[in-house]
């Protein structure tokens, strides 16, 4: 793959670099968009966003620490020096992104979870575009195997899971999914915060069918620790949606009895 995109010599351009600065740009171009549909300002939307990008970052280094302490042990200078010392949680990021959104919004008295419904679609796509520059950057390496679609990677044997690539494309998908759903909201049909649901069990869905087609993954005795955490964003989700819908799903499973015995 290509972890440095231009070599000047006295200056490298990472890809993966590349494309979070791309994340970014897109996915906040897509919440202006978004915000133009409601009568939330702007300026504290967008301090929101920062704040939240800054709890994430935080909460992201500091999970990826702790499951790899032997390596960092107790050093400030380890946790804040990431370009020598690189290392990211994903899903430590995107909660505390999400943690640190609520508490803004609650410090300005803004309706959390009615704003993060606009929030959740620029999010995927963001996760989409972050997804991609992992792939492309070979920061993200699949399990091997031999499927029809795989590649080979430098230093490692066998052809290997496009499994950055993969995500990257259910994360558009869900991007527009979102997107639709805030029409549904605005006229009634869903409730407030419904984005926020969907993106947690969407995410953890993703998460945990695709983590094991990855190679290098925190482990635990039994498991990695993304299967667990993904698996409890899963659940939780899940049950959530068969409350939420228990009325159309009796429907339907009366209709499909009814239709049995006719």
């Amino acid at each position: 793959m290509l972890p440095v995109l231009l070599d000047f010599g006295f200056l490298k351009i990472y890809t993966l670099g590349v494309f979070l600065v791309l994340a970014f740009f897109w996915g906040s171009f897509f919440l202006w968009k978004n915000i133009a549909l409601t009568s939330f300002k702007e300026d504290e939307v967008f301090d929101g966003v920062f704040f939240s990008l800054f709890g994430g970052l935080f909460i992201g280094r500091f999970t990826y620490i702790a499951f790899h302490y032997t390596d960092f042990g107790f050093d400030i200078l380890k946790f804040i020096l990431i370009n020598g010392y690189p290392g990211m949680h994903y899903i430590g990021f995107v909660l505390g992104f999400l943690l640190f959104g609520y508490i803004f919004t609650v410090g300005k008295k803004i309706s959390f979870f009615k704003c993060v419904d606009y929030i959740i679609p620029p999010l995927f796509l963001a996760l989409a575009i972050g997804k991609i520059g992992s792939f492309f950057s070979g920061s993200e390496i699949g399990s091997q195997t031999h499927f029809m679609l795989a590649m080979a990677y430098t230093n490692l044997d066998g052809m290997r899971h496009l499994t950055a690539f993969y995500e990257s494309l259910f994360f558009f998908l869900a991007s527009f999914i979102t997107y639709k759903y805030i029409f549904s909201i605005r006229k009634g049909f869903l409730h407030e915060g419904f984005n926020l649901i969907f993106f947690l069990w969407y995410f953890g869905l993703v998460q945990f069918v695709f983590d094991p087609l990855k190679t290098f993954r925190t482990m635990t005795q039994y498991t990695s620790v993304e299967m667990i955490m993904s698996g409890g964003l899963l659940l939780t989700g899940s049950i959530y949606f068969l409350y939420y819908f228990r009325k159309s799903i009796r429907s339907v499973f009366n209709f499909l009895l009814k239709k049995k015995k006719d």
